[in-house]
């Protein structure tokens, strides 16, 4: 089913591709300490929600066009529809990577924000949402895979997609190397709150980490923990009802078509499997990290 009016839908009513309300994510950006001028790099950014929001908080105020600070709600796809649902190029010569120092206001057009991702879907709906709100000049997005991105940045972003890496330990390895002395990472993945149930081992495997494990895989590679949260059940429900959302409006809109049976079937065992498998049982932690 990936067809692009199919692919569309599946991601029409999420801000973003995570379980995260637009609160949390507030609080989230807020212990990254963004400031002006400071590098933001999202690695696996999808369409890049997340990244725009810090984009807003690292360009210097009075250098962007008048409707840009504060139009994430305005403007965001999905926007007005559900705010608690969930799921770059180089940074420009000169631009400071010394968090202690202070970063020096950049030139307008200067990239402080840069998105990484291989779904050129996913991108092109960045791109359009970064023009609509006014931060084009600022933010860019680049095709690339995860284990491929060398460029460091201030501070860097990989929520829920440690797997473009290999899996958890591979990824906080890697963005050990992204990050310099001073500067911090949020890092979002999943995590089991209770024992999974054999049902739920079937859908996820044995990568995912109980929350315990995956701390201590965050201090074996070198991190040190500065803030930590996980997602609630209200976050999870938003996200997986998003997450269908948009394909059960398709379903109800197009009842006749070909393809209707197998969406359908896909929507069910979906919604069966996140009430009979894992919900309660799968968690997600967002950790703000510093080396």
């Amino acid at each position: 089913m990936d067809e692009p009016d199919l692919t569309e839908a599946l991601f029409a009513r999420m801000l973003w591709n995570a379980p995260l309300s637009a609160a949390h994510a507030d609080l989230l950006l807020d212990r990254l300490e963004l400031r002006p001028g400071l590098t933001v790099a999202d690695i696996g950014c999808g369409w890049g929600e997340l990244l725009l929001r810090a984009a807003e908080r690292v360009i210097p105020p009075d250098t962007g066009p008048g409707t840009r600070v504060g139009a994430s709600l305005a403007a965001a796809p999905g926007a007005g529809l559900d705010t608690e649902a969930g799921a770059g190029l180089a940074a420009a010569p000169g631009a400071s990577l010394d968090t202690e120092a202070g970063a020096p206001v950049p030139a307008t057009g200067t990239v402080l924000a840069t998105g990484v991702d291989t779904d050129t879907w996913a991108l092109d709906r960045g791109r359009r949402a970064a023009r609509d709100r006014g931060l084009a000049p600022w933010v860019t997005f680049a095709e690339a895979s995860a284990p491929s991105w060398r460029q460091q940045a201030d501070r860097v972003l990989c929520v829920g997609a440690p797997h473009a890496f290999g899996g958890t330990a591979a990824a906080l390895a890697a963005l050990a190397d992204l990050v310099p002395a001073g500067g911090r990472l949020l890092f979002g993945d999943g995590c089991w709150t209770t024992p999974p149930s054999h049902a739920a081992l079937e859908i996820f495997g044995d990568e995912v980490l109980p929350l315990p494990d995956l701390l201590e895989a965050c201090r074996s590679a070198g991190w040190r923990l500065i803030h930590l949260t996980t997602a609630g059940q209200r976050e999870w429900d938003v996200f997986e009802s998003t997450f269908r959302a948009g394909r059960q409006e398709w379903l109800l809109a197009h009842p006749d078509d070909p393809r209707a049976a197998e969406v359908r079937d896909w929507l069910d065992l979906r919604e069966r499997q996140y009430v009979t498998a894992y919900r309660g049982l799968l968690g997600f932690a967002y950790l703000v990290l510093a080396h």
